[in-house]
């Protein structure tokens, strides 16, 4: 096997990512390292105003980039995703599927409406980006790399009031190790990135009442008070993690998750 020089490591060029969430928070970080590392990056999020914002807050950085609106939980924007990147960039190389949302609903004031956007955004959203961009990656016939993003709650809850997101998140991790299995022959390795409290905007904001009638509050800050690094982490810390996983840094696993976290579940 030869041994690639420690300078083209973490080069991307000429590779082309999709970052699905990428126009804020953890997406944008990994958007900014990858795009740093040469590839072109594809942002694949669901609200106009904040990628039009993104693009705009990058450009002196000279990256690559393209935006294409999507929900990552309806099949035809995902397939149009696909459609618009190999269009633009001529191939699928990397695929991060960021995208997620949290919001804090305790069992008790839980609807069945809640339950199937969770799952809908979190879960299907990750097997349907996974499926048609690996399809294409097989097509391809040169490998790729999928990366997941999962959560240290697929490992251990961390608050009360998350219990369906950490059931997508558990979702997501059993599904990484299963078509890691699935994709191996085709040279796709499958990985994950289980972040612990990052600082993002939306966990800035999320505070919601802990039971339905009540003014309590749950606060993400509260369980982070037990981190051993007595501090959040930031959207660069995973960005970095997700370029190991992208380049060839990585090149002998699949079907892992990296926990960061600053040591949260040690405790």
């Amino acid at each position: 096997m030869s041994i690639v020089s420690l300078n083209n490591l973490l080069n991307l060029s000429g590779k082309t990512a999709i970052v699905t969430g990428g126009a804020a928070g953890i997406g944008l970080g990994i958007v900014q390292r990858l795009g740093e590392a040469g590839a072109n990056v594809v942002i694949a999020d669901y609200n106009q105003q904040e990628t039009d914002k993104v693009l705009k807050e990058l450009l002196p950085l000279k990256l690559n980039l393209k935006t294409v609106i999507t929900d990552v939980s309806s099949e035809s924007d995902v397939k149009n995703l696909v459609k618009e990147t190999v269009t633009a960039f001529g191939s699928i190389d990397i695929l991060v599927n960021n995208a997620g949302i949290f919001p804090v609903i305790p069992l008790s004031a839980l609807t069945a409406q809640d339950f199937e956007k969770i799952i809908n955004v979190n879960l299907k959203g990750v097997v349907l980006c996974a499926k048609y961009v690996s399809e294409q990656m097989i097509k391809q016939g040169k490998g790729g790399r999928i990366i997941n993003i999962t959560s240290i709650d697929a490992l251990h809850p961390s608050m009360v009031g998350l219990a369906i997101y950490d059931a997508s998140k558990h979702g997501v991790w059993g599904l990484t190790k299963n078509i890691a299995l699935e994709l191996a022959p085709h040279k796709i390795w499958v990985n994950a990135i289980a972040p612990g409290g990052i600082n993002t905007p939306g966990v800035q904001k999320m505070q919601t009442p802990a039971t339905a009638g009540t003014n309590e509050k749950i606060s993400i800050a509260d369980p982070m008070a037990g981190v051993p690094m007595h501090r959040m982490g930031e959207p660069d810390e995973i960005g970095k993690v997700a370029l190991f996983l992208a380049s060839d840094m990585s090149s002998y696993m699949t079907g892992s998750q990296i926990v960061v976290d600053g040591g949260f579940l040690l405790k």
